[in-house]
């Protein structure tokens, strides 16, 4: 048998009929079903054979339009030491996501989970000029982070393969034609992939910096949720839409906020209808009232715990992901019991700007509490609210947050007319760092002027096995796995359907001469049926299948595309021409 032919007979392979107990999504459920993946334990995937060349490939397409932009490769390893993110703040910024661990003499280290610092401190060390650049670095490599609830398989594991690659600059004007290249790359990656993706405005997080865009691509088992308005092309993950703010109104025409007793009014629906009964001549909807959400937040590295107040239209929740990038670096969390016991003037569930205020409690508020806007809202009494407490008459607040959830329909900050919202998995992230890291670690060099430059810096990111999951979920069907042609392990399934040696001759025939123009085949030479071979072929999901059956008697194969179906018979002394492309 000729090289880049394989037999199943021999292949390591072990296909399942049932999904996996523990599978939520498509990816999940067919790449451990058509034996890509096993599981070891929460988060934490086996690659098997089939998987791995899959993995192979998808590296290969990343390398290939890496270099083409002059990036280098280079290779760290995943066990590093605590100092160099220390120095940056990364250490406690990370928090529990971080897999930390001492070694035998009880110094710190950690399992990366990205590695800005050590390309930092790669480049400073091995630089001394201006002359020296630009640069763009690169590398795949496995990633650590100690996700609290790892799910959908590989899409959100504890340890993953990510391309990072990071450039460095001389200059702002530098680092922008950096980021432009990466971009363009980036698309041409996932079209090779066959990835439909879609760039929204994004958060930076821990990575700091400024331009941020993710890269996601539309999925319902995405993580990601993101808005777009269709008109304008504006899109956006939820965490960094920005809130329209409204005119601001009068102070001077508003009545005068009075405080009533609303007894049994735990929620919001049963404070509307308690204030609709009371005999005020118009009618209050959810949106007129002010929620007020407390939270505490500790910076990195310290112990303290602020409290914050949040103040957001009633009709809507604080999504806690857009709280968490508004506030960040700092961590936050809900307020428990023990702590609204350490604060006896915080009146749960009758909370008001009004006592935070007297209390000196931070108090942020959504963009739409803009002056004038009149509010039913806690009175600071068990049992009581105030209607009509202004902005700017009554209560000052001390700035504005993005914490509000964003929903379809709202409008779009450009102006673009009502948002959709969507699902996607973030296959790629690109940031313009600037000079956090460079900063911090030290790294400048001599510039044409005889003066040190501080270095500025770029950082993009490519999850590669997620994009395994990511082209899973977008091209599978119900049968099975449908890979695009540039990342199938195998261009062609050949199927021996019956048991006539003449048809076993003539599969073998054709492997090896499909092998001889550069296809790879996978040869289903097996002692099984059929019916088990073709439910196989179906659910591996190889971009050609070829059957050699009953055909064979007229001199002709049967050849089927997996995404369309569609099947053809083609003379058997014509195939391999015609599968190459030589027809």
């Amino acid at each position: 048998m000729a090289r880049g032919v394989t037999r199943m007979s021999g292949l390591f392979l072990r296909t399942l009929r049932e999904d996996p107990a523990d599978a939520e999504v498509v990816s999940h459920k067919l790449l451990a079903r058509a034996g890509y993946v096993r599981r070891v334990a929460p988060g934490i995937y086996s690659w098997l054979p089939l998987g791995m060349k899959v993995l192979a490939r998808i590296e290969t397409v990343i390398r290939e339009e890496m270099d083409a932009i002059g990036g280098q490769e280079v290779h760290f390893p995943a066990l590093l030491p605590k100092e160099p993110y220390e120095a940056t703040g990364r250490w406690t910024e990370y928090g529990d996501a971080l897999f930390r661990l001492k070694d035998r003499k009880k110094a710190d280290y950690l399992l990366g989970p990205t590695h800005e610092e050590m390309f930092t401190l790669m480049v400073k060390g091995e630089t001394s000029s201006y002359r020296d650049f630009p640069v763009t670095l690169y590398q795949v490599q496995t990633k650590y982070r100690d996700e609290e609830r790892p799910r959908a398989g590989i899409l959100r594991g504890r340890e993953f393969t990510m391309k990072d690659s990071y450039s460095f600059d001389l200059s702002d004007e530098g680092l922008q034609a950096s980021y432009d290249a990466h971009r363009e790359a980036y698309l041409r990656i996932f079209a090779r992939l066959g990835l439909d993706v879609q760039i929204v405005s994004a958060m930076s997080g821990a990575m700091g910096g400024s331009a941020s865009e993710e890269f996601l691509a539309p999925c319902e088992a995405g993580e990601d949720t993101y808005v777009r308005a269709p008109a304008t092309g504006y899109a956006a993950n939820v965490e960094a839409v920005t809130t329209p703010a409204p005119p601001e109104q009068s102070i001077t025409d508003k009545p005068e906020a009075v405080v009533y007793d609303t007894p049994d009014t735990p929620t919001i629906d049963t404070l509307v209808a308690h204030v609709n009964g009371l005999g005020l001549g118009r009618e209050f909807t959810a949106a007129d009232t002010l929620k007020n959400v407390m939270v505490k937040t500790r910076l990195p590295g310290t112990s303290e715990w602020t409290l914050l107040g949040v103040g957001v239209p009633g009709d809507r929740e604080v999504d806690m992901k857009r709280l968490e990038a508004a506030v960040s670096p700092a961590e936050v969390a809900l307020l428990e019991d023990a702590d609204f016991a350490a604060n006896p003037y915080l009146t749960k569930g009758y909370i008001g700007p009004v006592g935070l205020a007297k209390n000196g409690v931070r108090y942020l508020v959504d963009p739409r509490v803009v002056t004038g806007t009149a509010w039913v809202t806690g009175a600071d009494e068990h049992g009581r609210h105030v209607v009509d407490l202004v902005a700017g008459r009554d209560f000052t607040p001390d700035g504005t947050i993005e914490a509000a959830e964003v929903r379809e329909g709202d409008p779009s900050p450009d102006g673009g007319g009502p948002l959709v919202a969507a699902r996607g998995i973030e296959m790629g992230h690109i940031f313009q760092l600037g000079r956090k890291y460079a900063e911090a670690l030290g790294l400048s060099v001599q510039g044409a002027d005889g003066k040190p430059t501080t270095i500025t810096m770029g950082s993009y990111g490519v999850g590669v096995t997620r994009a395994v999951a990511a082209i899973a979920e977008q091209h599978a069907d119900s049968k099975g796995l449908v890979w695009p042609a540039e990342v199938a392990p195998y261009a062609v399934h050949l199927v021996i359907a019956g048991k006539d040696p003449a048809q076993a001759e003539a599969a073998g025939a054709i492997a090896d001469g499909l092998a001889a123009e550069g296809l790879e085949v996978l040869l289903d030479d097996r002692k099984a049926s059929p019916g088990v071979k073709f439910a196989d072929a179906e659910l591996l999901g190889m971009p050609t299948t070829l059957t050699v059956g009953r055909g064979l008697a007229n001199g002709v194969v049967e050849v089927t595309d997996r995404a369309s179906g569609v099947r053809r018979e083609v003379p058997v002394d014509d195939v391999v021409a015609e599968l190459t492309g030589r027809a």
